[in-house]
């Protein structure tokens, strides 16, 4: 069973919208942090968005501006909200628990998103 579910990858126009999510289960969801990072081909794994188990945000330079990170800690979801798509977005994106308050090195299976010009 995956750690880490993630759903919303699919295609969009340049100039619009797309929205990520991550479902984990409650003990990842508290004590790890999560965050999204993606990778297209011939490039190298590039962090998207992260959010610390303490709430701390931070965000790649190339999408600061236009995706957000979030929490639905009722649901352990955290979500990509990608908006102002570029063509260059295009990518497999992927779901990433990394340590916080415990251990934690866990990985989505990735969603390809693809964005048309």
């Amino acid at each position: 069973q995956e750690q880490l579910q993630e759903s919303g990858g699919g295609s969009a126009q340049a100039g619009g919208s797309l929205k990520l999510s991550c479902a984990a289960d409650k003990y990842i969801h508290r004590n790890c942090g999560m965050g999204w990072f993606r990778m297209s081909f011939g490039e190298e794994r590039e962090l998207v968005a992260t959010i610390g188990s303490d709430g701390v945000i931070k965000y790649g330079e190339s999408v600061k501006g236009r995706f957000i990170i979030s929490q639905d800690n009722a649901n352990y979801i955290t979500h990509l909200q990608m908006n102002s798509l570029k063509t260059e977005d295009s990518a497999t994106y992927y779901c990433r628990a990394y340590s916080g308050v415990v251990l934690c090195d866990y990985w989505g299976q990735g969603t390809h998103v693809f964005v048309s010009s």
